[in-house]
């Protein structure tokens, strides 16, 4: 046990006197502390040599007092330079190892050099200058011991090579003086160890704990950096997000003022996704969403020598940001190869599916001098192509910006206006097409501006939608429009319009199940007209909304239909072969006759483009006819709006039409004049009898 102490403590000894091998961060940490206080030591080291060989010059041999300092000055100088030369090289962990070994095996030889030159002094010396070379050994080895302190290893292998000679050869001498300053000298040496070890010590650990903390700070880093990139990145398309595109936009931007450029931004919206997201599933629409995506983004990137930033703005929705000074023709370009590419078919297992794309540009400085106002121009860009130019490209020009200073001048008017007295009810009849009796009168809203004068409700009803007021503003009309109706004859039906937010709505329909209560009118006199394009919005809750009021006794009308999502406006237009009947018709056509009657509806409105050239257009007359036979056999009544001439009612009564509704009967009238107007009908219908 003693020889395994005795072992452990001897390694332990020798350890004390080796470079670290196995910490490349401390042995760095030494280079760099140790090269920048080597040259003290050299210096320290040369000044206390030529004080002493200045000394001795009178007093010993030339090669003692000269020559051989002068070769100690020459090694201490040059190696002084080449400390001097390190401090500016880049190392690698190999080469400071042999730098510091190569000063672990210099310092010996250096120090057994100057300690053997002082001793061969010494018997020269009178009495003062014996004690100015016990003196210069002590001082001189304490500044070398410091200056060598963060390498523990050379400055151990000095102490014991001038010390330990030191104290002997001056105990030696018999002089007590000298002998007392030998065990003062051994003292201090001592007590300067143990500060070298403890220092060394605490070096070590501070090195360490550097460490740690350089590596807690890289990963704390790196997850701040993947924190960052996620919080600006799309998880579904990973495509930069909403946050990341605004924060290019700002910087494209101020760039572009500053070098007094153009920078235009895009908005792309998918026409058609909604519908294939009902139809296939969410799965699907996120696939189409990323093919899409990709598509969008491969443009981008090879699109000349602009630099288009692109992003997925949420939803359906993207964003570009074109940097590089575009003009006009380089953002229809754009968008033109978009669109191409957006148009590509998306073959997705057993769906196959297809959609285009709508896009708004606006440029600065021509369309916003603000970014803020620049993306609302872009957007005001993408509405006009949705509303009018449905996948194609419209770049915001001074047209569009007169349509939007009137929009907002109708925005801001429409806030403060007072629905009673502004907002005017007119009523237009609904004739039965055989008898020519009226049926019911559809209620249409007007408002009368106190500065703008009549007001089209094709601009204050999307104004209201845009704006949160279309709730409030047919709950206010459908009130006026009951207490109208219940002075009507008791067979007259009121037909009244719902917008996609009325049956949308998260509360649902109860304020107008509400205002139908306490009208006092019967539920089973109303007809509420909903479009194709409300039923899309929201088809699960405009379902339960339709069923609530079907309920009540209401009936339900299709307004417009044709030009929604069945897209049939476009089968009169278009020069087609075929029409390929959706697989939801298909599913259960044998077990449910009316399969395709989703919607619990009375009535199917068709849309007045297709009277136009009934007679004249013979796929109009084919269309019409397909149509009335589709409301017979599912056992709903056909309304035909925009009847204007004889001719146009007589061949819809051929055609099976069952209510007609146009200027050929009456233009829409005031609520004061529909009683003449039903007078004027019985004598007319009375005449009619008698004549015949």
């Amino acid at each position: 046990m003693p020889v395994a102490r005795f072992k452990s403590h001897l390694a332990t000894v020798v350890d004390l006197f080796r470079v670290p091998v196995d910490n490349p961060e401390l042995t760095r940490a030494q280079f760099d502390a140790f090269s920048k206080q080597i040259p003290l030591l050299y210096f320290i080291l040369i000044t206390n040599t030529i004080a002493v060989a200045y000394t001795y010059v009178p007093l010993a041999p030339a090669s003692l007092s000269m020559i051989v300092p002068g070769i100690l000055i020459a090694v201490a100088g040059y190696r002084t330079f080449w400390w001097l030369r390190q401090r500016h090289v880049v190392r690698s962990d190999a080469d400071i190892l042999r730098s510091l070994r190569l000063t672990n095996w210099i310092a010996a030889p250096i120090a057994a050099g100057f300690t053997a030159w002082s001793f061969a002094l010494y018997p020269y010396g009178d009495p003062f200058a014996k004690s100015q070379v016990a003196f210069y050994m002590a001082v001189t080895v304490i500044g070398c011991i410091f200056s060598l302190m963060h390498l523990r290893s050379s400055a151990l292998i000095v102490t014991l090579v001038v010390d330990v000679p030191y104290v002997v050869f001056y105990f030696a001498t018999g002089e007590p003086t000298l002998e007392a300053m030998a065990i003062n000298n051994l003292l201090v040496t001592g007590a300067m160890v143990t500060v070298l070890i403890i220092y060394y010590r605490d070096f070590a650990d501070l090195v360490a704990s550097r460490k740690s903390l350089l590596a807690q700070q890289t990963a704390t880093q790196a997850l701040s950096d993947e924190n960052f990139r996620l919080a600006n990145l799309d998880s579904l398309t990973e495509l930069p997000n909403r946050r990341r595109f605004f924060a290019e936009l700002s910087n494209a931007f101020g760039d572009a003022e500053r070098r007094k450029v153009r920078v235009a931004v895009g908005i792309i919206d998918l026409d058609g996704f909604k519908p294939i997201n009902d139809n296939y599933g969410h799965s699907v629409g996120d696939r189409v969403l990323i093919e899409a995506g990709r598509r969008i983004r491969e443009v981008c990137e090879g699109f000349g020598l602009q630099r288009v930033e692109f992003a997925r703005l949420g939803g359906d929705e993207f964003g570009l940001v074109v940097c590089g000074d575009p003009d006009d023709a380089d953002l229809a370009r754009l968008g033109e190869r978009i669109g191409a590419q957006v148009k590509l078919p998306y073959q997705l297992d057993t769906a196959h599916t297809g959609l285009s794309c709508s896009i708004g540009f606006a440029s600065y400085p021509e369309a916003a001098t603000t970014s803020e106002a620049l993306y609302e121009c872009a957007d005001y860009s993408l509405y006009h192509a949705k509303r009018h130019q449905r996948g194609s490209t419209v770049i915001f020009s001074g047209e569009l910006e007169a349509e939007i200073r009137s929009r907002g001048v109708i925005e801001n008017l429409l806030r403060t206006s007072d629905f009673g007295s502004e907002m005017e009810l007119v009523f237009q009849p609904i004739v039965d097409a055989m008898s020519e009796h009226t049926a019911g009168f559809e209620t249409l809203a007007r408002w009368h501006s106190p500065r703008l004068g009549w007001v089209s409700p094709a601009d204050f009803i999307p104004a209201a939608e845009r704006i949160g007021l279309i709730r409030p503003l047919t709950q206010a009309l459908l009130t006026r429009a009951l207490a109208t109706a219940k002075t009507w004859p008791a067979d007259v039906r009121l037909s009244f319009n719902l917008s996609a937010h009325d049956v949308c709505a998260a509360e649902g329909i109860l304020p107008l199940i509400s205002i139908i209560e306490k009208s006092g009118l019967s539920p089973r006199r109303i007809d509420f007209e909903i479009t194709e394009t409300a039923v899309t919005f929201d088809f699960v809750r405009a379902e339960q909304s339709i069923a609530t009021l079907k309920a009540m006794g209401c009936g339900i009308s299709l307004d417009d239909f044709g030009t929604g999502y069945s897209s049939l406006s476009h089968v009169h237009r278009l020069p087609l072969d075929k029409i390929k009947v959706d697989r939801s018709f298909v599913a259960d056509v044998n077990e449910n006759p009316v399969s395709h009657k989703i919607l619990p509806l009375d009535k199917i409105k068709v849309d007045r483009s297709f009277v136009a050239d009934v007679n004249e257009n013979p796929v109009s007359h084919k269309i019409i006819k397909s149509l009335t036979g589709l409301c017979d056999d599912m056992e709903i009544a056909c309304v035909v709006e925009g009847v204007e001439t004889r001719a146009q009612l007589d061949t819809l009564r051929r055609l099976g039409c069952d209510f007609i509704q146009g200027y050929y009967f009456a233009k829409p009238m005031s609520a004061d004049a529909i009683g003449d107007y039903l007078a004027n009908e019985r004598h007319r219908l009375d005449s009619a009898k008698v004549v015949a």
